[in-house]
């Protein structure tokens, strides 16, 4: 199969959700796994893009964008009450959830309206309100680019932790996932853990929820909390929820005894630090074309005409904000480039 079309220069602008500006050396647009084996070598870095909502560029990338643009879905059954579903790495994550929906297969509801790709899922270990990625993940398959072979790679193979994975923290770019593959079941059973997901369905009148009544509330707490990147310019949470000792969760909620936490199986405590920020008085907080989303804390916006190193400067302004009074190191969730 011949590799596909080289774009030269490339403008990266609309290919990121945060909306930066940015340019590439090269682009290249992968619509079939086979093309994978086939691209020309390039003198530079390699990047892998798939919806470009967890991706921002602070700068130009000096080295060759490959592009996520794969398309493919199909349902396979395991036994009476379980399926497997196969998704093409470019697929959308939210239409993936939506077509399971209508299919009757269920799972991943509460994570319903993540922006991104299919591929992109794995990478970052995607959760939301108690569920995370890798509870019904199977395997994947991937081009690994260091090795030129084809690898089949299960759960324990792809070292998920904490909106972290082998492909985001270990080996970045290497592995050019092309199929996904999960494990849903015919039978609903919500997880409803969240707490403000639990207050949400109660103040809807639906404490035992219908798997359509459950997405139609976490769509409602979503679109109040994380504003439609087609309007304004984001890249969802922007800080991961810090995970600590329990000795220095203490010392945290003994500065701030409301702020919401989780204990953890491993003992550890997990502290909200999009109430860090709040409590710090950011939300809504607006430097030039960049801020801080005022229904939100935890999430960045560009509210048009930002720049890199101005977003740079924020997320350095808050990071030590959060340091000096809680004596904690936020750590961005998104990757940034630049």
């Amino acid at each position: 199969m011949h590799p596909p079309e080289a774009i030269r220069p490339a403008e990266l602008r609309t290919l990121s959700t945060f909306r930066l500006p940015a340019q590439a050396a090269e682009l290249r647009c992968i619509e079939h796994p086979e093309q994978l084996p086939a691209l020309p070598d390039f003198d530079g870095p390699d990047l892998i893009l798939g919806g470009g909502s967890n991706t921002i560029f602070l700068d130009d990338w000096p080295g060759r964008i490959l592009l996520d643009r794969m398309r493919g879905l199909s349902f396979e059954t395991i036994d009476h009450d379980r399926v497997r579903v196969r998704a093409a790495a470019g697929e959308s994550w939210h239409g993936l959830v939506r077509r399971c929906l209508d299919e009757g297969l269920h799972g991943i509801e509460n994570l319903a309206l993540i922006p991104g790709s299919v591929g992109a899922a794995p990478v970052q270990n995607i959760g939301a309100y108690g569920v995370e990625l890798d509870q019904v993940f199977e395997s994947l398959r991937a081009w690994d680019r260091q090795a030129r072979r084809w690898v089949e790679l299960d759960r324990e193979d792809c070292a998920f932790a904490y909106r972290d994975s082998r492909f985001k923290s270990q080996e970045p770019d290497r592995y050019f996932i092309t199929e996904v593959r999960l494990v849903l079941s015919r039978r609903f059973s919500p997880n409803l853990s969240y707490s403000s997901l639990a207050e949400a369905l109660d103040r809807a009148q639906t404490p035992e929820p219908t798997p359509r009544q459950l997405v139609a509330a976490i769509l409602r707490l979503r679109r109040h909390r994380l504003p439609d990147p087609a309007r304004l310019a984001n890249a969802g949470s922007f800080f991961k929820n810090p995970i600590v000792e329990s000795d220095q969760a203490r010392e945290v909620l003994a500065i701030t005894p409301d702020l919401p936490h989780w204990d953890l199986p491993d003992g550890r405590v997990k502290l909200a630090a999009g109430a860090m920020l709040e409590r710090q008085g950011f939300k809504g907080l607006r430097r030039g074309a960049l801020g801080v989303y005022t229904n939100h804390a935890l999430v960045l916006v560009n509210h048009g005409g930002g720049q890199g190193p101005e977003l740079r400067a924020l997320i350095d302004h808050l990071i030590a904000s959060i340091r000096a009074r809680y004596g904690i190191t936020l750590e961005p969730e998104p990757r940034l480039i630049g």
